[in-house]
Protein backbone atom coordinates (compact mmCIF):
# COMPACT_ATOMS: atom_id res chain seq x y z
CA UNK A 1 0.00 0.00 0.00
CA UNK A 2 3.36 2.03 0.79
CA UNK A 3 4.05 2.35 -2.69
CA UNK A 4 0.30 3.22 -4.35
CA UNK A 5 0.57 6.25 -1.72
CA UNK A 6 3.91 7.54 -2.98
CA UNK A 7 3.62 7.02 -6.25
CA UNK A 8 0.10 9.06 -5.76
CA UNK A 9 2.27 11.70 -3.91
CA UNK A 10 4.89 11.94 -7.05
CA UNK A 11 1.55 12.35 -9.43
CA UNK A 12 -0.12 14.85 -7.24
CA UNK A 13 3.38 16.87 -6.46
CA UNK A 14 3.66 16.63 -10.39
CA UNK A 15 0.18 17.97 -10.16
CA UNK A 16 1.18 20.92 -7.78
CA UNK A 17 4.08 22.50 -9.71
CA UNK A 18 2.02 22.84 -13.29
CA UNK A 19 -0.81 24.41 -11.26
CA UNK A 20 1.35 26.46 -9.05
CA UNK A 21 3.03 27.74 -12.59
CA UNK A 22 0.40 28.68 -14.42
CA UNK A 23 -1.65 29.83 -11.06
CA UNK A 24 1.33 32.52 -10.03
CA UNK A 25 1.30 34.33 -12.92
CA UNK A 26 0.48 37.87 -12.20
CA UNK A 27 0.60 37.51 -8.17
CA UNK A 28 3.28 37.75 -6.18
CA UNK A 29 4.70 34.19 -4.67
CA UNK A 30 4.61 34.66 -1.31
CA UNK A 31 0.62 35.48 -1.74
CA UNK A 32 0.52 32.04 -3.97
CA UNK A 33 1.83 30.28 -0.86
CA UNK A 34 -0.26 31.12 1.28
CA UNK A 35 -3.28 30.45 -0.60
CA UNK A 36 -1.69 27.25 -1.07
CA UNK A 37 -1.71 26.82 2.39
CA UNK A 38 -4.76 27.75 3.59
CA UNK A 39 -6.00 25.14 1.24
CA UNK A 40 -3.83 22.49 2.43
CA UNK A 41 -4.72 23.57 6.33
CA UNK A 42 -8.13 23.07 5.32
CA UNK A 43 -7.82 19.76 3.44
CA UNK A 44 -5.91 17.90 6.29
CA UNK A 45 -7.86 19.29 9.33
CA UNK A 46 -11.08 17.93 7.16
CA UNK A 47 -9.13 14.52 7.02
CA UNK A 48 -8.17 14.66 10.68
CA UNK A 49 -12.01 15.02 11.30
CA UNK A 50 -13.20 12.79 8.84
CA UNK A 51 -10.98 10.23 10.24
CA UNK A 52 -11.93 11.14 13.93
CA UNK A 53 -8.55 11.76 14.87
CA UNK A 54 -8.83 15.15 16.52
CA UNK A 55 -9.18 13.64 19.83
CA UNK A 56 -5.27 12.22 19.28
CA UNK A 57 -4.05 15.89 19.67
CA UNK A 58 -4.51 15.89 23.58
CA UNK A 59 -1.52 12.99 23.65
CA UNK A 60 0.57 14.36 21.73
CA UNK A 61 4.48 14.88 23.31
CA UNK A 62 6.20 17.34 23.79
CA UNK A 63 8.87 16.15 21.83
CA UNK A 64 6.70 15.18 19.14
CA UNK A 65 5.01 18.82 19.12
CA UNK A 66 8.42 20.35 19.14
CA UNK A 67 9.31 18.30 16.02
CA UNK A 68 6.37 18.70 13.98
CA UNK A 69 6.29 22.78 14.38
CA UNK A 70 10.00 22.51 13.29
CA UNK A 71 8.64 20.11 10.18
CA UNK A 72 5.76 22.70 9.43
CA UNK A 73 8.78 25.95 9.89
CA UNK A 74 10.98 23.56 7.18
CA UNK A 75 8.36 23.48 4.89
CA UNK A 76 6.97 26.54 4.97
CA UNK A 77 10.45 27.76 3.86
CA UNK A 78 10.42 25.01 1.40
CA UNK A 79 7.10 26.42 -0.40
CA UNK A 80 8.58 30.16 -0.07
CA UNK A 81 11.27 29.62 -1.92
CA UNK A 82 10.32 26.82 -4.24
CA UNK A 83 7.15 29.04 -5.14
CA UNK A 84 9.93 31.84 -5.57
CA UNK A 85 11.98 29.58 -8.21
CA UNK A 86 9.00 28.93 -9.96
CA UNK A 87 7.80 32.02 -10.47
CA UNK A 88 11.17 33.11 -11.73
CA UNK A 89 12.20 29.70 -13.38
CA UNK A 90 11.07 27.25 -15.96
CA UNK A 91 9.41 24.21 -14.01
CA UNK A 92 10.95 21.86 -16.16
CA UNK A 93 14.53 23.22 -14.06
CA UNK A 94 13.14 23.81 -10.88
CA UNK A 95 11.05 21.04 -10.76
CA UNK A 96 14.48 19.00 -10.77
CA UNK A 97 16.91 21.09 -8.58
CA UNK A 98 13.71 20.68 -6.12
CA UNK A 99 13.62 16.76 -6.66
CA UNK A 100 17.03 16.98 -4.62
CA UNK A 101 15.63 16.88 -1.66
CA UNK A 102 15.54 12.85 -2.57
CA UNK A 103 18.91 13.18 -2.34
CA UNK A 104 19.62 15.30 1.07
CA UNK A 105 17.09 13.15 2.89
CA UNK A 106 19.31 9.99 2.55
CA UNK A 107 22.46 11.66 3.58
CA UNK A 108 20.18 13.28 6.59
CA UNK A 109 18.65 10.07 7.14
CA UNK A 110 21.70 8.35 7.46
CA UNK A 111 23.51 11.20 9.40
CA UNK A 112 20.92 11.84 11.95
CA UNK A 113 18.66 8.53 11.80
CA UNK A 114 21.27 6.14 11.59
CA UNK A 115 19.42 4.75 8.45
CA UNK A 116 21.67 1.91 6.35
CA UNK A 117 23.12 3.45 3.45
CA UNK A 118 24.08 1.54 1.20
CA UNK A 119 26.38 1.01 -2.38
CA UNK A 120 22.56 1.10 -4.08
CA UNK A 121 21.57 4.08 -1.99
CA UNK A 122 25.05 5.94 -3.22
CA UNK A 123 24.63 4.84 -6.77
CA UNK A 124 21.02 6.00 -7.18
CA UNK A 125 21.89 9.74 -5.20
CA UNK A 126 24.64 9.83 -8.18
CA UNK A 127 22.82 9.22 -10.46
CA UNK A 128 19.77 11.38 -9.49
CA UNK A 129 22.35 14.37 -8.93
CA UNK A 130 23.87 13.58 -12.38
CA UNK A 131 20.02 13.69 -14.04
CA UNK A 132 19.75 16.78 -12.29
CA UNK A 133 22.53 18.05 -13.70
CA UNK A 134 21.57 16.93 -17.04
CA UNK A 135 18.27 18.22 -16.97
CA UNK A 136 19.07 22.08 -15.52
CA UNK A 137 22.00 22.22 -18.30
Amino acid sequence: MWFWLALGSAVFAALTSILAKVGIEGIGSNLATAIRTMVVVIMAWGMVYITHQQDGIRSISQKSWIFLILSGLATGASWLCYYKALQMGDASKVVPIDKLSVVITLVLAFVFLHEEFTVKSAIGCILIGAGTLLMVM
